[in-house]
């Protein structure tokens, strides 16, 4: 993961400064975090760290939070750590989001993974989630387009991973993110999530 770089929404890269850690587990796609932890290590940890888990693991069969024996490892996380967030991927069913409102908003970043680069729902699960009224950091990683991330900023993506290759290549990273600066109305495109009242 070491070959990625965190850029915020003006496009600087804030990848010193990025402290996230991701739970090491089979399904961790690569970049959803610059690092990795397993799970031994963190409880062996003495400080209290940054920590990113999967959503996925987190629920039932139906979709819903688990409880039980999953709910009391979370709580055991959760006083293991200094933030906490979590990682999905663009595959699993949007809809679920609304039902898990509650505990989405807690989050202090949701990372939206995107499998393949023909895969939009990263739109709509960052434009559900501000719906929803998340107002901390969603950031997007994985096979999204660099020509997207002006769209991805209108639907309220507040920081990318993208791998060196993406950043050494000749296309100019800064022009995406002005890709949009303004839009037919006069208004400031980069500053107006797509679904905000005109």
């Amino acid at each position: 993961m070491a070959n990625h770089n965190v850029l915020n929404s003006q496009g600087a890269d804030i990848s010193e400064q990025d402290s996230w850690q991701a739970l090491t587990t089979d399904t961790l796609p690569d970049g959803v975090a610059l690092t990795e932890i397993a799970l031994t290590e963190l409880l062996n940890k003495q400080e209290k760290i940054d920590l990113l888990l999967p959503l996925a693991d987190l629920l039932d069969a139906s979709g819903e939070l688990a409880g039980g024996l999953l709910q009391q490892v979370y709580n055991l996380l959760n006083q293991q750590t200094s933030r906490l967030g979590v990682w999905m991927t663009s595959d699993t069913d949007a809809d679920k989001l609304a039902g898990l409102s509650e505990f989405l908003l807690t989050q202090d970043l949701i990372v939206i993974h995107v499998p393949a680069f023909t895969d939009g729902r990263g739109f709509s699960y960052a434009h559900t989630l501000r719906q929803l009224g998340y107002t901390g950091e969603i950031r997007i990683a994985g096979e999204f387009g660099r020509d997207q991330i002006a769209y991805l900023l209108r639907s309220g993506i507040d920081s990318f991973v993208l791998n060196e290759h993406d950043l050494q290549s000749d296309f100019d990273i800064a022009q995406a993110f002005t890709a949009l600066a303004s839009s037919y109305d006069g208004r400031d495109a980069s500053a107006l999530p797509m679904f905000a009242a005109s």
